[in-house]
């Protein structure tokens, strides 16, 4: 097999549409991978797409068509041998021509395609290929007319193409609509046989034997029908063989490992990989296996272990429970979107920075939610090496979509190549149907609009289920994210508190976030709260003046339907009302994570009842005001480290229960938890009001609850009294009423920064209890990030914290009243801002 990709010297051309007149007639070179607007910025004919308001900008882009045209030399096929032209992706409505003849049109993004090319290379010398992309939204459009309307949540029909569903927009996403060649293109040059698909299916024996199953599915050409072939698979030294009849296609290499390392994921143990490579090779004239070049390698890495999910129904209903190499764990997740609009601009160094970030905030799974695309390879090894689980849903989300053809096929053909695809990592924990489609059906008033047309129930009941059990037995399938396991036939609502999974968004769109105490889900895989992008990514981006909340730029990067409005509502019981827009971006930042952490602490203080909490959402696709722990510029927000917080693997948290509060003590490692318990009530200015130490014995991954008694809990200050509890280094702090009602020292800290190697050294002293201190240090310098935030400091208390930046700035800078931060603060006179 030899490899040629075809990624140098395209050339980008509008071909149709209402192209603007600096673009049209144009011809620009085009980077391959890439998209057509990234080549536009970079010929300098439109500006940065994530600018102001250049969104709105670049909407003629939408119904605009582009020629990509690349010549290129190639020399004649040899006898016997065939030559493949291979895309990886397109996207996504595209018409492919080779010296001016077609060899297909393509409409799906989440596949490849493969086109032979023997003929129109049999002179060799020069060549022409061209890839003409047609408007996916005209084409979806049209679709539509066809085959008549379906239900989505946003304008534009983005269930009537395989394509990237936030491409169209989406409530925290741009609305741009990309096109070009995404992913790799490439000359193959093959004789007798290739591996067309190979499926390692990797599993533990009961006795900690490692078996790796590998399936390979061969493509046989010219003179290679009747050729005995020979796989050969080989995993940690272990090899395993088999021969291939002549007229075979397809084969079985079995490896077992004995003693193997098992995989684990982040939190609780080890990440060994093994290299696993598989040879395909023909046998020579005398009857010998293995003469000469290999006809075709295979390579990845594999990690043994088991991964199940727990559905076994119990007296309260269903469980949801992922259960790793036979331990039962507690998900602490985030859900997953493209990182980039831009795909191609999504590099494995992004990647790795992204998912360390999940990894430092104790997270352990990241779910590829349905309106993005099948993660690639690097995402996975990445994972993989992390010990990040992953829950990829197929591309499916908030809409209802035709089963009639092309529709149909073209899902099964992208479902067939991706599960395969990915079968070898480690990380790739389970497969779901679509994200709030069968709630959507229930609930969003479908079926009067549908009038008995397909929505695209018998994907997820009958094709994605058959094609994960044909390609990957091994792995959980789940029809839906929120799922209730027997919805729809037994009645039961998908979204049911006490069966599968559940989203809880009445708490963004509806009512406080104290009410996520309301329900008690066996798992919650969808809820979350929005805030703003850090200031440094804030004011790269847009440059009202001035600048506020309904400032134009700054409503085009608010996408939620009555977003502000939200998040004032959201502050409204427990924040004074900012009084700046610093401010204001302060305060919506600090509900962000006391938000999400208040949630993410009740549904982890119900552990084993309640399995898992996969936050909405780790990351962001540009920068935008939305419910991302880190920006559209990689910077973390404060809800970053309210994550951190809440998912520590031990936690301390004060809970109802029976009317009456409790604390919960969190143990989310191996080895028990024990020391004492240490509980105070306190005031602000540090008068100790009431004491008690209590023996701390929480055995390992369980939830220990202790009794407070009456004098802890009834405080005779509520507005100026705090319950702290401390264990082994660990802290809650609880408070009896509300910021705004909060008698706060409005400015209780005093600081001093330093010089130190790499950054700079804040010391913070506390003369009275400061809640939720920070450093918001890329106000300072665009490349700062400080060490903690949102921390609770007592009166008499000083702590250190370091601001990593390669910036030489004033240290004074980073004690300034807009960047030393605190909930205290927010009650500060105006004149501080």
């Amino acid at each position: 097999m030899i490899r040629r990709t075809l990624h140098d010297g395209w050339q980008l051309s509008a071909t149709a549409g209402p192209v603007p007149p600096d673009v049209a007639g144009r011809t620009v070179p085009a980077t391959v991978p890439g998209s057509a607007h990234l080549d536009l910025l970079a010929a300098g004919l439109i500006p940065d797409p994530y600018l102001d308001r250049a969104e709105a900008e670049l909407v003629w882009a939408h119904r605009t068509d582009w020629r990509y045209e690349l010549a290129f030399e190639a020399g004649p096929p040899a006898p016997g041998e065939r030559v493949d032209l291979v895309f990886d992706g397109l996207d996504t409505v595209a018409t492919v021509e080779l010296d001016g003849r077609t060899l297909g049109s393509t409409a799906n993004m989440h596949r490849g395609y493969r086109f032979d090319v023997r003929e129109a290379l049999r002179g060799g010398g020069s060549h022409r290929l061209a890839v003409s992309f047609r408007s996916a939204l005209e084409y979806a459009e049209e679709t539509e007319r066809r085959l008549g309307r379906r239900a989505h949540v946003y304008p534009h029909p983005f269930n009537m193409v395989r394509k990237m569903a936030c491409s169209f927009g989406w409530d925290w996403g741009p609305d741009l609509q990309t096109a070009g060649i995404w992913k790799p293109v490439r000359l193959e040059r093959w004789h007798t046989a290739r591996l067309a698909r190979v499926r390692p299916l990797v599993t533990v024996d009961a006795d900690g034997t490692g078996r790796a199953e590998i399936h390979v599915d061969l493509e046989r050409s010219g003179r290679g029908e009747d050729t005995p072939l020979e796989l050969t698979a080989g995993v940690a030294g272990r090899t395993g063989r088999v021969t291939v009849p002549a007229g075979g296609t397809s084969a079985v290499v079995t490896v077992t490992v004995p003693g193997v390392r098992l995989w684990w994921p982040a939190g609780h143990g080890d990440q060994p990989l093994y290299d696993l490579d598989v040879t395909l090779g023909a046998f020579g004239a005398d009857g010998r296996a293995g003469a000469g070049e290999p006809l075709d390698t295979y390579g990845r890495r594999v990690g043994f272990r088991t991964v199940t999910v727990d559905t076994t129904p119990d007296e309260i209903g269903t469980p949801f429970t992922v259960t790793v190499n036979g331990r039962p764990l507690f998900v602490k997740g985030a859900n997953w979107i493209p990182d980039d609009h831009f795909l191609t601009r999504v590099t494995r160094e992004r990647i790795e920075r992204r998912v360390d970030q999940a990894a430092g905030a104790h997270l352990n799974l990241l779910r590829v939610w349905g309106g993005g695309i099948y993660e690639t390879e690097d995402f996975y090894d990445v994972c993989d090496e992390r010990g990040m689980l992953v829950w990829q849903d197929f591309p499916f989300a908030c809409a209802s979509y035709p089963e009639e053809e092309p529709l149909w096929s073209e899902v099964e053909a992208e479902a067939r190549e991706n599960v395969a695809r990915l079968t070898p990592h480690p990380s790739l924990a389970l497969w779901n149907g679509a994200n709030e489609n069968m709630w959507g059906f229930r609930d969003w008033g479908w079926p009067e609009q549908l009038k008995g047309r397909t929505w695209g129930l018998r994907y997820y009941t009958e094709l994605l289920p058959s094609i994960v059990a044909e390609l990957d037995p091994t792995r959980f399938y789940c029809a839906n994210s929120p799922y209730s396991p027997g919805a729809p036939a037994d009645g039961l609502h998908p979204n049911d508190q006490d069966h599968g999974t559940r989203h809880e968004w009445e708490v963004w769109n509806r009512v406080d976030y104290t009410h996520y105490r309301d329900h008690i889900p066996r798992f919650c895989s969808e809820f979350g709260f929005q805030g703003p992008p850090t200031w440094a990514t804030l004011t790269k981006w847009i440059h009202d003046e001035p600048r506020t909340p309904t400032s134009p730029a700054f409503l085009l990067h608010q996408k939620a339907e009555e977003g502000n409005a939200k998040l004032d509502r959201g502050m409204a019981p427990h924040l004074p009302v900012p009084r700046t827009f610093e401010d204001w971006h302060w305060a919506t930042q600090l509900n962000q994570a006391r938000a999400v952490a208040f949630g993410i602490e009740h549904f982890r203080s119900w552990w084993p009842r309640t399995a898992g909490a996969v936050v909405w959402q780790l990351n962001d696709c540009w920068p935008v005001t939305s419910w991302a722990a880190v920006d559209g510029d990689g910077r973390p927000k404060p809800l970053w480290y309210g994550l951190r917080h809440a998912c520590a693997p031990r936690l301390l948290t004060v809970q109802p229960r029976e009317g009456r509060r409790v604390l919960l003590a969190v143990n989310d490692h191996d080895e028990p938890w024990t020391g004492e318990l240490r509980l105070e009530r306190q005031t602000f200015a540090g008068t100790v009001l009431r004491s008690t130490g209590l023996a701390l014995d929480v055995p390992p991954r369980s939830v220990a609850r202790t009794e407070l008694a009456a004098p802890l809990t009834g405080p005779g200050n509520a507005r100026e009294e705090v319950l702290v509890a401390t264990a082994g280094g660990v802290r809650a702090v609880h408070l009896f009423a509300e910021d705004r009602e909060l008698a706060y020292d409005p400015e209780p800290l005093k600081a001093e920064a330093v010089a130190v190697p790499g950054g700079y050294r804040v010391d913070v002293h506390a003369a009275s209890f400061a809640r939720d201190v920070a450093i918001l240090a890329d106000r300072v310098a665009p490349d700062a990030v400080v060490d903690e935030m949102l921390v609770p400091m007592l009166a008499g208390e000083r702590r250190s914290f370091t601001v990593t930046t390669a910036a030489g700035i004033d240290p004074a800078a980073l004690t300034g009243p807009l960047v030393l931060r605190s909930a205290n603060a927010l009650s500060a006179p105006a004149a501080r801002s």
